[in-house]
């Protein structure tokens, strides 16, 4: 499947994140009563509002996709295709966290509904697996694309790193976070990187930067006087990308200038808005609902080709 699309549970994200933000106390999953579980009328009304509006989403945005999308090329029977090389893995990165956060999105949905903590580990937990799974096997069966195995390899690690994290630790000291900006490549190639801003959010890799932060303090002692909002974040990047495993010299008859492909690695710090402590609902939500967000901040660039580079100021 073409760019941006591969990355379409991240509008799901958008869609799903703030409802969920608003609608659960930050500390009501961890004080859910386990006595009074999803059998109780309370918690059962609540587990069978979740699981109607995850099925009907999954259900209906998968339909939309076949339709908007699928129909419209020619089929195959199923086989494979290897992109593993494609777009310097930018495009794994988006997997990878596509299925982190939908599988945490299940988690929390399943133990607000009163579900027991191990059984919402596991079955919300491979929510993001699932679908992005079902994605995948619609490729599958494309002429155009098959079925990937980086990209399901992408898809299992972001939903082992929820997995992991949530077995081991009972919470998520380790969060993906997304950031982006425009760069110059779009104006090049706007059939491939997209012709606005919001296609460029989904579609131009060469501004996309995904991010693992770490919240030290949820490794220390409760009594620890480390702020509990502080991050630190390991970011990687790439750019000069006018195609998916090279750059074409030409588009539309007229001439690309040469650019140099290459990985860049970011060092920053960064804000959990989740740790923020507010009793106002407004505010809650507004921070929740940014918390898969890489706030901007100074950062640190490694690259090949300039070495080492100083951003005053990094989104």
């Amino acid at each position: 499947m073409p760019n941006g699309l591969k990355n379409i549970t991240g509008v799901l994200l958008f869609i799903l994140w703030p409802a969920l933000s608003w609608s659960i106390p930050p500390d009501s999953i961890q004080n859910t009563d386990t006595n009074h579980t999803a059998y109780s009328p309370n918690y059962r009304a609540r587990l069978i509002g979740v699981s109607v509006t995850a099925g009907a989403l999954y259900a209906g945005s998968m339909a939309g996709l076949y339709h908007l999308w699928y129909a419209g090329y020619p089929q195959s029977s199923f086989h494979f295709f290897n992109d593993c090389n494609e777009w310097m893995l930018m495009d794994k990165a988006g997997h990878v966290t596509s299925s982190y956060w939908v599988g945490r999105i299940g988690y929390e949905s399943l133990r607000w509904s009163g579900v027991e903590n191990k059984k919402a580990i596991w079955y919300g937990g491979t929510w993001g697996l699932i679908y992005l799974t079902t994605v995948e096997i619609f490729d599958g069966f494309s002429a155009e694309w098959g079925f990937s195995g980086c990209d399901m390899a992408a898809n299992v690690l972001g939903t082992g790193l929820f997995i992991g994290q949530q077995l081991l630790w009972d919470r998520q000291p380790l969060t993906i976070k997304f950031s982006t900006h425009s760069t110059e490549y779009a104006g090049y190639r706007p059939d491939l990187l997209g012709e606005n801003f919001i296609q460029q959010l989904l579609k131009d890799y060469n501004g996309q930067t995904y991010w693992l932060s770490l919240n030290l303090a949820s490794l220390m002692p409760k009594n620890s006087r480390f702020p509990k909002w502080l991050n630190f974040s390991f970011g990687y990047g790439a750019d000069g990308m006018l195609g998916a495993t090279s750059n074409p010299t030409e588009y539309l008859g007229e001439p690309l200038p040469y650019f140099e492909r290459y990985s860049q690695y970011y060092l920053s710090l960064d804000i959990d808005p989740t740790k923020i402590k507010t009793n106002n609902e407004t505010v809650r939500f507004l921070l929740n609902m940014i918390g898969f967000i890489k706030l901007p901040f100074p950062a640190l660039e490694f690259n090949r080709v300039d070495k080492l580079r100083w951003h005053w100021m990094y989104f």
